[in-house]
């Protein structure tokens, strides 16, 4: 299980991943997938699940722009994480 960050634009998920591995936390900049992106255009940074809550209290103090938060299972695609 892992969770994708997605971001509007590559610029913002450089954002989003530099201040996450300046926080200790492994971060990796990706393509969002087209079944979460459906313009196509946007980015994800993707972290694992033990590093969730931290991402989250990163991203709310640094005060991060997202434009949402999914989880992913290996073969069971994608879930919006409501927050």
């Amino acid at each position: 299980m892992y969770y994708l960050i997605m971001c509007r634009s590559l610029t913002y998920a450089q954002r989003v991943a530099n201040t996450l591995e300046r926080a200790g936390i492994p971060a990796r900049i990706l393509r969002s997938p087209a079944e979460i992106s459906p313009r196509g255009c946007s980015y994800s940074v993707r972290v694992g699940s033990r590093q969730f809550s931290r991402t989250l209290t990163v991203l709310a103090q640094k005060k991060l722009p997202y434009l949402g938060i999914y989880v992913g299972r290996t073969g069971a695609g994608f879930q919006e994480v409501g927050l």
